[in-house]
């Protein structure tokens, strides 16, 4: 595909310019209901906009200013499920408070004894009258404590083969029988979760999909997952990116060392790499094809690729990286010292989870193997 950005007289940069304009601040909803929240989807939640569009609403809400609703796992994970499987039903009462960021979403996946190896989960529902009695423990559950729905997966055929009998559910997070406890990581915040669900009952119309066939839904949700988590920013898609600490070096000119300069010359060039896969990545979406092992071919390299940029930052930082990892942000104060970004210390010291949530390096190196190399799988233990 051509990755270029579509002429500046393009009818769909025109008119999308000319409603910015209308609306130079619009409301979530607002932009939720206008197709610029997921452009790619189709109407009446986006645009079924190709990837030429999608650089459009991009380039164009960027250059307004507007920023998106953050709903990471809704948007990114569980909004594709439900459009994929979910009946009308659902998609009415979910999709647009979802693009809205009005009701947050989370993941209910992984579990103390089943991470990497999510086939092997143990909670369990059972069918009592119209209603699923949901019994079982996750953890690293991001957002749950923030969250209004969570994506389920729960094993309702105990007989069935591994990777049969599960089944996937949307899941009130203010549920009785739901407790949430956190999580605290070095950064000093709880993004994650541990969730104990004791005998949470679920009404039938909670069941997405088929009975039993939730694998194939945790296989869709996980793909769109690891595109997700493969954004431009050094954090699983957030924050900032390669291009942004090459500019802030040459804006402050913290280095003229020429190896600290190769290695953001490398930085540089691995993200532009990124930025192409994840365009190749976005095009094959917006074509119809289910994300694929590429999306896991990204996730891998971006994984290690924030890691760099967090390091290097921190080595640019010098001493005062060792007390917080902040960066000088140009232009200096009035006492002629530049103030701090304390986005690149707490980058620092949360970049080790990047190889290890949404699917470790190692399982994505092993998906890349087994589906595109055609790699036997590995001996049982």
């Amino acid at each position: 595909m051509d990755f270029a950005l579509p002429a500046e007289d393009d009818p769909r940069r025109i008119s999308l310019r000319r409603w910015l304009e209308a609306h130079p601040a619009p409301p979530a909803r607002q932009l939720a209901e206008q197709g610029l929240v997921a452009p790619h989807w189709p109407t009446p939640w986006g645009l079924g906009a190709d990837p030429a569009h999608q650089l459009i609403v991009d380039d164009e809400l960027r250059r307004a200013g507007v920023r998106r609703p953050e709903n990471t796992i809704g948007i990114g994970w569980a909004g594709p499920t439900i459009l994929h499987a979910g009946t009308a039903e659902q998609k009415e009462r979910y999709l647009f408070p979802l693009l809205a960021a009005e009701e947050i979403w989370c993941q209910l996946f992984s579990e103390p004894g089943a991470g990497s190896d999510l086939a092997s989960l143990t909670t369990r529902a059972e069918l009592d009258g119209d209603q699923w009695v949901v019994e079982g423990q996750k953890v690293w559950t991001s957002y749950a404590h923030t969250a209004r729905f969570g994506i389920l997966l729960a094993r309702t055929e105990p007989g069935a083969p591994k990777h049969q009998g599960i089944s996937y559910f949307i899941c009130p997070m203010d549920a009785p029988g739901v407790t949430v406890r956190p999580l605290y990581d070095m950064t000093g915040s709880h993004t994650f979760n541990e969730v104990t669900l004791d005998r949470v009952r679920l009404d039938g119309d909670s069941l997405v999909g088929s009975r039993g066939r939730g694998w194939s839904l945790a296989k869709v949700t996980l793909a769109n997952e690891r595109v997700s988590l493969s954004g431009a920013g050094a954090l699983w898609g957030m924050g900032p990116t390669a291009a942004d600490l090459v500019g802030l070096v040459r804006r402050s000119g913290v280095t003229v060392d020429p190896l600290m300069r190769q290695r953001l010359a490398r930085l540089w060039g691995e993200g532009e790499i990124l930025r192409l896969l994840r365009l190749r990545t976005v095009s094959a979406a917006v074509a119809g094809m289910a994300p694929g092992p590429e999306a896991s071919v990204r996730k891998a390299l971006a994984d290690r690729h924030g890691q760099h940029i967090m390091t290097v930052a921190n080595e640019l930082a010098g001493a005062r990286g060792m007390v917080g990892g902040a960066m000088p942000v140009p232009p200096t104060g009035p006492d002629g010292a530049a103030p701090l970004d304390p986005l690149w210390g707490y980058g620092f010291l949360f970049a080790p989870a990047l190889t290890i949530g949404g699917g470790t390096s190692e399982v994505q190196r092993n998906i890349v193997a087994e589906r595109t190399l055609g790699l036997p799988h590995d001996p049982p233990a």
